[in-house]
């Protein structure tokens, strides 16, 4: 198979760039397609140095700072992108780049870490958040998403294959688009992490401060409770969450892995308010052995195991968030750091190559014997 891959963007390696990193490991001579590639040259070794193809976007005024603002073109953008020399079209996607066109010989496979949210049932929230639900710029931005929403469909069609990165994401997906997709769960480094038996009694969050992530949430659940909070993390809303925090809170800013990676193997507790799509950072906490206390909604229930490997609640407010805390404390002994790592375990980077893999290679077996297959 000669096989190309595409994603939106490259400009860090977050989670989206860890699942492209595998499938780069399990097809390694792959192509790569992005809209705009700034990645710097000593952060170029999770695409194997590779060369990126870029958009007409990469050229544009301000592009390396602010390339989100030329969303309205990146429809277009994709749509450009030569894919004539390939079999095989794997699109990383979170926006836009499972709308490259293909012809009928090629079969393209479609990874989806989510529809675009701020398009689709996230809309009003993002408007809110944004400060957009009335006005010239609020108007302009509701015509703009509704335009995105019919090339977002309209795109789906031209995708052999979705493969969701959970069942939430498939559910979404299929609401969306009225389309079915395999669920393969993304890929997370659990060897990082090193479950520890004895742990310290405080309690950790690791996020960025934006409002979906509901950090503000956290903080004011333990203000209420007085138990020490360790904070790591910063973003837009980080003035804003130092000047609610009591003296209990630890906010320790934006810290690198070995800092991360450190507390969680120490704290009594993970602590995730956020409505995720999959929730890399909760599985990562049970790696380390560390149990749950989450949000009951989105990828967070097919990773934790309530009463087993954490807790959950079941609304985004300060009074559930304290029931499940108090919960937990009193039932804290029925906890192990061992079951919480065998259940990381089943997230691992060898899972997802081998998953991933055999999965496309029957598509394309099928594919290219005029079959379909089934999941």
């Amino acid at each position: 198979m000669k096989i190309a891959i595409t994603h939106e963007w490259f400009v860090t390696h977050a989670g989206s760039e860890k699942v492209v990193e595998q499938m780069l490991a399990v097809y390694p001579e792959a192509d790569l397609f992005s809209l705009v590639d700034f990645l710097a040259a000593d952060h170029r070794d999770f695409i194997h140095q590779k060369s990126v193809q870029t958009s007409f976007i990469q050229q544009l005024p301000f592009a390396k700072t602010h390339f989100r603002q030329y969303l309205p073109l990146m429809p277009m953008a994709v749509e450009q992108f030569d894919m004539s020399a390939y079999e095989v079209i794997i699109s990383s996607s979170h926006a836009v780049a499972k709308g490259i066109i293909s012809n009928p010989d090629q079969l393209h496979i479609s990874y989806v870490h989510t529809p675009m949210r701020y398009a689709w049932d996230l809309q009003h929230q993002y408007l809110s958040q944004a400060g957009l639900t009335h006005g010239f710029k609020g108007g302009l931005t509701r015509l703009i998403l509704h335009y995105l929403r019919l090339w977002d469909q309209l795109s789906a069609n031209r995708v052999d294959h979705f493969v969701a990165n959970s069942h939430y994401i498939a559910r979404r997906i299929q609401k969306c688009y009225r389309r079915s997709a395999q669920v393969i769960y993304p890929p997370v480094d659990i060897h990082r992490f090193q479950p520890q038996s004895d742990r310290e009694p405080f309690y950790l969050s690791v996020a960025r401060f934006v409002p979906y992530k509901r950090v503000d949430l956290i903080v004011q659940a333990f203000n209420q409770l007085g138990l020490p909070l360790v904070v790591i993390g910063d973003g837009p809303m980080g003035e804003q969450i130092r000047a609610i925090a009591r003296p209990n809170i630890k906010l320790l800013g934006k810290q690198p892995d070995a800092i991360v990676e450190d507390y969680m193997q120490r704290c009594q507790a993970f602590v995730f308010a956020a409505q995720e799509d999959f929730g890399i950072t909760v599985v990562e906490a049970q790696a380390a052995g560390a149990p749950v206390i989450a949000f009951a909604r989105g990828g967070a229930t097919e990773t934790v195991i309530e009463g087993k490997t954490g807790v959950f609640f079941i609304e985004q407010t300060v009074t559930a968030l304290v029931d499940a805390v108090q919960r937990f404390q009193k039932t804290l002994g029925n906890f192990s750091p061992e079951l919480s790592r065998h259940q990381a375990e089943q997230f691992s980077i060898e899972r997802f190559r081998k998953e991933f893999e055999t999965f496309t290679d029957q598509a394309w077996l099928s594919f290219s014997q005029g079959n379909d297959i089934e999941y």
